[in-house]
């Protein structure tokens, strides 16, 4: 289960903010979390619950921000949706489409105290 390492991961910088900004405690943590990010929410949720124990973190709300999946087309330029990482263009049925959007996971900001 990766959101494991990926709730080590939030905290540690959680914690080093902490640190460099001087806060006691995250109340909120808000996720941008992209549509093909790849990451259940359940499993995070308790990953982080379970890795925030005993830190600044312990007891934050996990706010999740989706990210819609875009691509561009390499060929012709044509901006649109994804479904998947490996959606054909629309337009001219070139594959594979560039990812510009919906991968992404990352701790946008924090409600401190």
């Amino acid at each position: 289960m990766h959101e494991l390492a990926l709730a080590d991961e939030m905290v540690a910088l959680i914690e080093a903010a902490a640190r460099q900004q001087g806060f006691r405690r995250a109340r909120v943590v808000r996720l941008e979390v992209g549509a093909l990010a790849c990451v259940e929410p359940q499993a995070l949720q308790w990953a982080f619950e379970a890795a925030s124990q005993g830190t600044c973190a312990e007891g934050a709300e996990l706010v999740w921000l989706r990210v819609a999946a875009k691509g561009l087309c390499p060929a012709c330029g044509q901006r649109q949706g994804l479904a998947t990482l490996y959606d054909a263009c629309m337009a001219c049925g070139h594959l594979p489409m560039q990812v510009a959007s919906g991968t992404e996971l990352r701790v946008r900001d924090l409600d401190v105290e």
